[in-house]
């Protein structure tokens, strides 16, 4: 796997069916290019990237990616739209294939820069927004949001909030089923605290029949899935994806209908994951890239068989990974008691 520092998308795009969601500290660039070993269609999403590093900071370093990643989406975090506009045109000569703009995250940091969960008590502002970035480029511009913020739990808020962004001329809209708590709560109490109300998604695609509706929330199981796409448009899963990564193992043949996506083992793709991880050391190693860089990303592989937890602890292990040899994930996966 050669990376790329500006990629095209694939002539044919898969749809937003399945995704797994922008999460903050995970889903860098080494998390999509080994989600991806595991399936072929779904999207990957970045972690938020801030407006402000892109027009003030290091650009390669934010939006640098691998081919494989395809199709993968830049998720921004920013609430000026000249500077959205800016960000969201770099991202398309990066070539990612959807620019996503973050309305849901409650962090007080978040809120601090004026945007995530926030935002969506400024619908008209997002409005701007995401008209100044559709005017700058010419892929699909969506918005991921909340179902409310703080304990407003009327229909209406988000209703309207989904009208007039559509009024701008976003059609896709990913709609994390909780509320945000912008004060009181912790980002990680505010993912389990408020309730998941997936009729509130549910009744937007129903007066929103032309718009794209991706749920997100609390979603864990194929079954589950199956059940939201009874509803909606596309499902998002987050922390389970990253936590159970084998879960996406059947997603191309299940949802997407690939009868052709190849049927990997947890073997196969750890063993492709070595030579990528020895040319991400060669290149980036001298500054600071480390072994488990990657393998932090891989400890959940093997959740659920029998010695899962010695899988974990052998890529852990602080003198084992000090050894900076791409070979340990091989070498612990040979100790599973039954072939992965």
């Amino acid at each position: 796997m050669s990376l790329e520092l500006s990629s095209t998308a694939p002539a044919v795009t898969p749809s937003r069916r399945l995704s797994v969601a922008p999460m903050m500290d995970w889903t860098d660039r080494h998390c999509r290019v080994f989600h991806r070993e595991i399936t072929r269609h779904t999207w990957l999403y970045t972690e938020m990237v801030t407006t402000g590093a892109l027009v003030y900071g290091d650009v390669e370093r934010h939006l640098r990616y691998d081919k494989v990643e395809h199709p993968v989406a830049l998720q921004l975090g920013g609430s000026d739209p000249v500077d959205l506009a800016k960000s969201a045109k770099l991202g398309q000569q990066w070539g990612y294939d959807e620019i996503n703009l973050n309305c849901g995250c409650p962090s007080e940091r978040v809120q601090k820069g004026a945007f995530g969960a926030c935002l969506m008590s400024e619908p008209q502002l997002v409005a701007d927004c995401v008209k100044a970035m559709r005017d700058a480029v010419s892929i699909d511009v969506t918005v991921k949001h909340r179902i409310g913020i703080d304990y407003n739990e009327e229909y209406g808020f988000v209703r309207d909030f989904v009208g007039t962004i559509a009024d701008a001329g976003c059609t896709t809209f990913i709609v994390h089923a909780r509320n945000a708590v912008l004060k009181g709560l912790s980002p990680k109490e505010n993912r389990e605290i408020p309730p998941l109300r997936y009729e509130i998604a549910y009744q937007l695609k129903r007066e929103f029949p032309a718009l794209e509706i991706l749920i997100n929330g609390g979603i864990k199981t194929d079954d589950e899935i199956a059940l939201h796409l009874e509803h909606v448009d596309g499902v998002m899963l987050g922390r389970e994806a990253y936590h159970n990564p084998w879960v996406m193992a059947d997603w191309d043949r299940r949802f997407y209908g690939d009868a052709s996506a190849p049927v990997k083992t947890r073997q196969q793709v750890l063993e492709a994951m070595v030579p990528y991880i020895a040319e991400q050391l060669r290149q980036y190693g001298q500054h600071g890239m480390k072994l488990n860089s990657v393998t932090r990303h891989m400890l959940g592989i093997m959740t659920g068989l029998p010695g899962a937890r010695a899988f974990r602890q052998m890529l852990s292990d602080p003198k084992k990974l000090a050894g900076a040899d791409p070979a340990l994930l091989l070498e612990a996966a040979a100790r599973m008691p039954v072939a992965a």
